[in-house]
């Protein structure tokens, strides 16, 4: 009795995509948290040009951490 057929090319395929998914998701978001703490220190620090950049680094992190994540949503959610 045949219960499932696994192809290995595509199971290789979803690990591979999902470790990459979580790499760059983790990545991002550390980003974000090194860039606004770089942020608050340059403020605290009276370097107010520095802190605006962190701060400009910080939420081009969050954004684009966003995007990964609604975009990662949106597959599951097509995938019925």
């Amino acid at each position: 009795m045949r219960i499932a057929a696994v192809e290995v090319g595509l199971l290789l395929e979803v690990v591979w995509a999902s470790l990459l998914a979580g790499i760059a998701v983790t990545v991002l978001f550390s980003c974000v948290v090194l860039f606004g703490a770089r942020s608050a220190e340059a403020r605290r620090g009276g370097e107010s040009g520095a802190a605006m950049a962190y701060a400009a680094l910080a939420l081009a992190s969050i954004s684009a951490f966003a995007v990964v994540v609604v975009y990662g949503v949106t597959i599951m959610l097509s995938k019925g």
